[in-house]
């Protein structure tokens, strides 16, 4: 996607950060992420994104676009939220993980200091013009982690709003709670990645402990912001696939989110570090779809496997096909009202 008007002028080299602490010997700590680095003068915090310049944090990211494209909601994945509607969705830099099987890891574990200049900078006010022109509902931040540009997101959500637009973040879920309260007055819907359930999954996956602060921001988001909130779990065989594993995880969205959190549990294809990692089997997939029914969440979903019936969205009280999908296309559709057809049960959502 391209566009003559993307840029009025250039951000600053090196944007302030919002969320810092300043602490002696001109050190900093990030409050950004939940790794919450403390930063040496000169040095960059885990993500390689922000930097600490004589005692002040700044972003280098801002504005920074490496990604940029149309896409239908779907391929978030979110099926709950104006299915078949598109979104403007673009992405950065860098993350605060380095999973080794990252599907998007050309961005996600860039060298910003070999890869920067490849970006280019469209400015707040631009981003909302250019989604506005293409006609999408709304604006996801995705492809890298959001998170790390949180600047960015605060400058142009609320212009998002005013003009009518919908905001989704696509996210590890590794914010802070400061971080959540700035963004959470300003976004309609979260998806989540929940990776794991205990600490071993994450410490393996990205040298991050921290499961249970992660399951806390999206019920925080939930409940103190009423977010839309739809989760993911790429099942990788051997990492994340115990039935231990996906038992508490399903359990925990069903009775500390809601039971009518879409899960999707979808197929993990070989990549990067972990190419040699076979694709998960689909009576895995279909599984752990089980395990969510029984859990009680009603809408769970089986992804990467286009064609499975689980990608479809039936009524919980009827059994009636509400939705059928092939990939990102939406084929057939029995909803009124955001009521099953059928019996008139109401579907949690928001329905065109």
């Amino acid at each position: 996607m391209s566009s003559s008007t993307l840029t009025a002028t250039e951000p600053p080299d090196g944007y302030p950060a919002l969320l810092m602490e300043e602490l002696s010997g001109g050190r900093v700590r990030c409050l950004t992420c939940l790794r919450r680095c403390l930063i040496l003068p000169g040095k960059r915090g885990w993500c390689g994104t922000r930097e600490n310049r004589d005692g002040r944090l700044v972003s280098l990211i801002y504005g920074r676009v490496a990604s940029l494209s149309l896409n239908p909601i779907e391929k978030k994945p979110v099926y709950h939220f104006l299915p078949g509607s598109y979104w403007l969705s673009l992405g950065s830099l860098g993350c605060n993980f380095r999973c080794p099987g990252c599907q998007n890891w050309e961005l996600a574990h860039a060298d910003l200091d070999r890869e920067l200049h490849r970006t280019r900078y469209i400015s707040p006010a631009a981003l909302v013009e250019l989604a506005q022109r293409h006609k999408a509902v709304g604006i996801s931040w995705t492809f890298n982690e959001p998170v790390l540009w949180l600047e960015y997101i605060l400058d142009t959500a609320p212009l998002a709003k005013a003009a009518g637009l919908f905001t989704n973040i696509v996210t590890n879920g590794a914010l802070t709670p400061e971080a959540m309260d700035a963004l959470g007055p300003y976004l309609d819907v979260y998806r989540v990645d929940i990776k794991g359930y205990f600490n071993e999954t994450y410490e393996r996956l990205a040298k991050f402990p921290h499961a249970q602060a992660i399951r806390e921001a999206a019920v925080k988001g939930r409940k103190e912001y009423g977010l839309w909130v739809e989760a993911v779990t790429n099942v990788i065989p051997g990492v994340n696939d115990s039935p231990a594993t996906l038992t508490a995880i399903v359990a925990w969205l069903a009775q500390d989110v809601s039971p009518a959190t879409p899960w999707h549990a979808t197929r993990f294809h070989p990549a990067l570090a972990w190419r040699d990692l076979s694709p998960t089997p689909v009576t895995t997939l279909e599984f752990a779809v089980s395990l969510a029914q029984e859990a009680g969440l009603r809408f769970p979903y089986l992804g990467n496997v286009p064609g499975h019936p689980r990608e479809n969205t039936f009524c919980p009280a009827c059994g009636q096909e509400l939705i059928r999908r092939f990939i990102f296309d939406i084929t057939a559709l029995n909803l009124e009202a955001g009521c099953c057809s059928a019996c008139g049960t109401p579907v949690p959502g928001l329905w065109l």
